[in-house]
């Protein structure tokens, strides 16, 4: 059986959580190998509606093992609040089934302060982060100051570790005016979150060798999407780390072998949030009546998400990127009821045809998309679960999604309930 690794293809919010739920049924571990709590994955099971950010969406069935990879960056007050939320939703997260890699990067207050000073600054470009405080830790691991996990289990060093974070943090604090950050407090506080923490940290690596050595199915948890890689996004409009699947290997402790299949999560229409380049954007009635029929906020910070067309060129580009097997098409739903649709195929830009983006920050603002129109439908897809209970106008859609993206739909999703699916090809059968 194949091991599969979930991505988002577009700007993230493309429906990961559901299909990693439902994939979780066919799986024995569910690892997250990349970001931080800036992610947001909604899930709905019999109604109950579970907003997670942190944890592994297989964390919603309690007989997986859900991990939290090397690749990401965990801060541990969120993590504990995350937990306790789900908690009290009924869920019972324990040593047992969430392991925490020993050797992830801590986020720390210090790290999200700086978020926000940046964002706020008069310098500079606004990128519209979630001032969670994701980029400053991935800059602090790189920079070899952060603290891990694994220092928290040593609180007799862990002075020496703060000192030399907050060399940097606070000549960063002075050069914005703000008054430097009291490292007694921060050990204080780090201690104190220690033994809550300290169970769940594992060598995460020797896991999932372990897991992968006695034949279990792995799947591999992404978050945000390929066109917020920090490599090969929509730079600098990105995320801190890198999206695509071949982060998946580096960022869980596995090989690059580990991953069989790879399936790109796809939306309908696309939408993003925060700021940078968008060229199929709806500023209009239309884009509104996306957002609204697609519940388009953001779960982590309640954003409104911007709205528009599909756009073919660009997630073409990224299945060509992240070599997708596969894609799983999600809210169909939203778009029943419009009488026509446009898809973008590729750009005009400064008159001259593209059938890619191109990386200048330049060239992005200057694309205007060309676009290839399509009927609407007037029947209904929600709650869909074959081909045949769809309009035959929305089979046309997805069918000429596959072939301007030149990449086969494995799965469709036709509403959040998690049994909603149109099954084409088992990912799991590679």
């Amino acid at each position: 059986m194949a091991d599969v690794a979930v991505i988002g293809a577009q700007w993230g919010d493309e429906g990961k959580g559901k299909i990693v739920d439902w994939l979780s049924a066919r799986a024995d571990v569910v690892v997250r190998f990349q970001g931080g709590h800036n992610a947001g994955h909604t899930l709905v099971v019999d109604g109950e509606v579970y907003k997670l950010s942190l944890l592994p969406s297989g964390v919603v069935r309690q007989d997986r093992l859900g991990v939290i990879g090397p690749g990401v960056v965990v801060d541990p007050f969120a993590l504990l609040d995350e937990i306790d939320r789900l908690r009290q939703q009924g869920l019972e997260i324990t040593p047992d089934n969430l392991a925490i890699a020993e050797n992830a990067t801590l986020i720390l207050s210090v790290h999200q302060e700086l978020d926000a000073m940046r964002e706020a600054s008069h310098s500079g470009v606004k990128i519209g982060t979630t001032k969670r405080g994701i980029g400053p830790a991935y800059e602090d691991r790189a920079g070899r100051r952060a603290l891990r996990v694994v220092d928290l289990a040593y609180p007799d060093t862990l002075g020496e570790k703060v000192e030399h974070l907050l060399a940097h943090h606070n000549a960063l604090r002075r050069g914005h005016g703000v008054a430097e950050i009291d490292g007694a407090s921060l050990i204080a506080r780090l201690k104190e979150v220690a033994p809550k923490i300290a169970p769940f940290a594992k060598p995460a690596w020797r896991l999932l060798n372990d897991a992968r050595r006695a034949g279990k199915r792995i799947l591999f948890e992404g978050a945000q999407g390929v066109l917020l890689d920090v490599d090969h996004g929509t730079y600098p409009f990105v995320t801190s780390s890198n999206t695509v699947a071949g982060q998946a290997a580096s960022g869980s402790g596995l090989g690059p072998g580990a991953v069989d299949y790879v399936l790109a999560i796809v939306k309908a229409y696309t939408t993003r949030v925060g700021k940078g380049p968008f060229p199929t954007e709806l500023d209009d009635a239309l884009g509104q009546k996306l957002g609204e029929r697609g519940h388009e906020f953001g779960t982590v910070t309640g954003r409104k998400r911007r709205c528009g067309w599909f756009d073919a060129a660009l997630v073409k580009q990224s299945c060509r990127i992240a070599g997708v097997s596969g894609i799983a098409l999600t809210k169909l739903d939203v778009l029943d009821g419009f009488d026509r649709l446009n898809v973008c195929v590729g750009y005009d830009i400064n008159g001259t045809k593209y059938d890619y983006l191109p990386s200048a920050r330049e060239a992005q603002a200057a694309a205007r998309p060309i676009y290839e129109t399509m009927d609407g439908w007037s029947g209904s897809t929600e709650n869909a679960r074959s081909w045949a209970d769809l309009p035959a106008e929305a089979v046309k859609y997805a069918r000429r999604i596959e072939e301007l993206i030149e990449t086969p739909i494995s799965l469709v999703s036709t509403s959040p309930e998690r049994d909603d699916v149109i099954l084409m090809r088992d990912p799991f059968q590679g």
